[in-house]
C-alpha cells in the first residue's frame, strides 16, 4: 500500500513545517484513516497496536483545529495511564507545536501538586495528564474545565487494567457535555466497549488493523523453559551469543521478579542492565530508561504498569521472561519493538504453566509463535528461587499482594496502640472526689 505525504492531508502548514523539522514525511495507516472523521469534530475510536503512531493520530487533527482565545483554560485534554506517557506526549505536543503558540502542561502523581497548581494556573491550552492528578487538580479548584472542547483517552485498556474506571467517570462528569471524545487503544475488549458507551453513543471506529492481530514485521519466537533460573540462564546465553541482541526489553511479571532478574543479570552484563518499575522513584525510573535509550544500558527489565510509557526507538528485541495473563498485553509488549516499519524480535520464555496463557494468545492472533529448540550447552534446573514457591505469588504486577518482607503493613508503635475511651464526666467526678458530684443536679421529676 503507498504511503501518503503529510503533505496530501489539510494538515496546519506550521505543523507542517514541524513535522518537516523533526524529520517526518509520511502518514502512518491509522494517522491517514483518523485525520479527517477527527478534523471534523467526530468522536472516534481508534484501534491500533503500539507503535503504530497512534499519538500523532490524534494530536495532528486536534492541533490543526486548535484556535487561539483569550481564555486562560484548557480546550484539550489528554488522558494516559503513566507518568512515562505522560512525559512522552506533551513531549511529542511541544514538537508539533514548535512554531505554534500552544501552551501544553503535563502532570502526574508521585510528585508535589503545588508545582502543577502553579503551571497550570497561568495560560493552557492543552492539559496532559494521569487521571488521579487531574482529579485533584480540579478538586482544588486549580483547573478550570469550562472550555474544554476536546477530551482524549489514550490507551483505554491499560486505564480499565489500572482500576481507573472510577476516576475516568468522574472526571467525564466535570466536562462540558458538548466536546469531542477520541479513545485510542491497542485492542477492543468487552471491557472497553463498555466503558466507550458510558462517554459517547455515536462514535466512529476506526482500525488500522483488526484488534489482536499480530505485527507483520515482528518475527515472534519462544523457547519452553521450566522457571526461573533456567529462563535465566538461556537470556544470558542468548545475549551473549547473538550480536544482534543491541537494545533488549526484557517483560518480568511482578516488581519483585524484576529486581531478582536484574540482580542475576548484573553477575555477567554488570553495568550494562537497568530495571524500571513502579516501586522505583521517579529519578530513577527516569535515568534508567535514559540509559537505555543513549545505549548505555543494553538491556532493561520491566514490568507492564512502567513500560506503557516507553517510546523508544531502535528496540531490537522484547523478551518475555514471564507471558502475561492476558492475551490483550502481550500485542502491547511486543509492540516496543518493529515500530515505525522497522524489524523487531521477540521472544517468549515459557514455563508448562504458562503454556495456557500462549494458547490464549495465539488463539487472539490467530497466528502461532514459532517454537525453538533449546540451545546446546543450557543448563536448565529444577531449583526454583523463593519467589516461585511463594503462596501469594502473582504474576501481574497490577495485582501482586506484599509479603512481610518490605511490607507496607508493619506493627503499630506503642503510641499508635492506645484506644480512644469515651469517660463520662459523672464517673471523672466520681474519680476525684471519691463520691458522685450531684450539686448542681437537676431532681428527677416525680411520677
Amino acid at each position: 500500500m503507498p504511503q501518503i505525504p503529510f503533505e496530501a492531508l489539510n494538515i496546519n502548514k506550521f505543523i507542517l513545517r514541524a513535522l518537516d523539522e523533526e524529520g517526518f514525511t509520511y502518514a502512518t495507516r491509522i494517522q491517514e484513516k483518523v485525520f479527517a472523521s477527527i478534523k471534523a469534530g467526530k468522536d472516534v475510536v481508534g484501534i491500533a497496536q503500539t507503535g503504530t503512531g497512534k499519538t500523532f493520530a490524534y494530536l495532528l487533527p486536534i492541533l490543526t483545529n486548535w484556535r487561539f482565545t483569550r481564555s486562560p483554560h484548557p480546550q484539550i485534554i489528554i488522558l494516559v495511564p503513566t507518568r512515562e506517557l505522560v512525559i512522552q506526549v506533551e513531549e511529542e505536543v511541544k514538537r508539533l507545536t514548535q512554531f505554534m503558540s500552544v501552551e501544553v502542561v503535563g502532570v502526574f502523581g508521585g510528585v508535589n501538586m503545588q508545582n502543577h497548581r502553579e503551571a497550570v494556573a497561568e495560560r493552557v491550552d492543552v492539559v496532559v495528564a494521569t487521571p488521579g492528578r487531574l482529579m485533584d487538580l480540579i478538586l482544588c479548584g486549580a483547573l478550570r474545565t469550562k472550555d474544554v472542547k476536546v477530551l482524549v483517552i489514550d490507551e483505554v485498556d491499560e486505564m480499565l487494567n489500572l482500576g481507573f474506571r472510577t476516576q475516568l467517570k468522574n472526571i467525564v462528569e466535570l466536562l462540558p457535555e458538548k466536546r469531542q471524545n477520541l479513545m485510542f487503544s491497542a485492542t477492543m475488549i468487552p471491557e472497553v466497549e463498555a466503558i466507550i458507551h458510558e462517554y459517547t453513543a455515536y462514535y466512529e471506529r476506526i482500525e488500522a488493523a483488526p484488534s489482536g492481530a499480530p505485527l507483520k514485521n515482528i518475527n515472534q519466537l519462544a523457547y519452553h523453559a521450566p522457571n526461573f533460573n533456567s529462563k535465566a540462564n538461556l537470556l544470558v546465553h542468548l545475549l551473549q551469543t547473538d550480536a544482534e541482541m543491541k537494545k533488549v526489553l526484557v517483560f518480568a511479571g511482578t516488581r519483585k521478579m524484576a529486581d531478582a532478574l536484574h540482580k542475576r543479570m548484573q553477575k555477567d552484563f554488570e553495568d550494562q542492565v537497568g530495571v524500571i518499575h513502579s516501586s522505583k522513584a521517579q529519578n530513577n525510573r527516569f535515568n534508567a530508561v535514559e540509559r537505555f535509550e543513549n545505549g548505555t544500558y543494553r538491556l532493561l527489565i520491566a514490568t507492564d504498569i512502567v513500560a506503557r510509557g516507553l517510546d523508544i526507538d531502535g528496540i531490537t528485541h522484547v523478551v518475555n521472561f514471564d507471558l502475561p495473563s492476558t492475551a490483550e498485553q502481550y500485542i502491547h509488549r511486543i509492540g516496543r519493538t518493529g515500530r515505525a516499519e522497522e524489524k523487531g524480535i521477540s521472544i517468549a520464555l515459557v514455563s508448562e504453566k504458562e503454556e495456557v496463557y500462549k494458547t490464549d494468545i495465539e488463539e487472539l492472533m490467530d497466528f502461532k509463535i514459532k517454537v525453538l529448540e533449546r540451545p546446546d550447552g543450557i543448563e536448565f534446573t529444577q531449583e526454583l528461587i523463593p519467589l516461585e514457591t511463594e503462596k501469594d505469588f502473582l504474576a501481574s504486577d497490577n495485582f501482586y499482594k506484599l509479603t512481610d518482607e518490605g511490607s507496607a503493613f508493619h506493627e503499630k508503635k506503642a503510641k499508635n496502640k492506645k484506644e480512644n475511651k469515651k469517660v463520662r464526666h459523672k464517673d471523672l467526678m466520681l474519680q476525684k472526689y471519691g463520691k458522685p458530684k450531684t450539686r448542681g443536679a437537676k431532681p428527677k421529676r416525680k411520677r
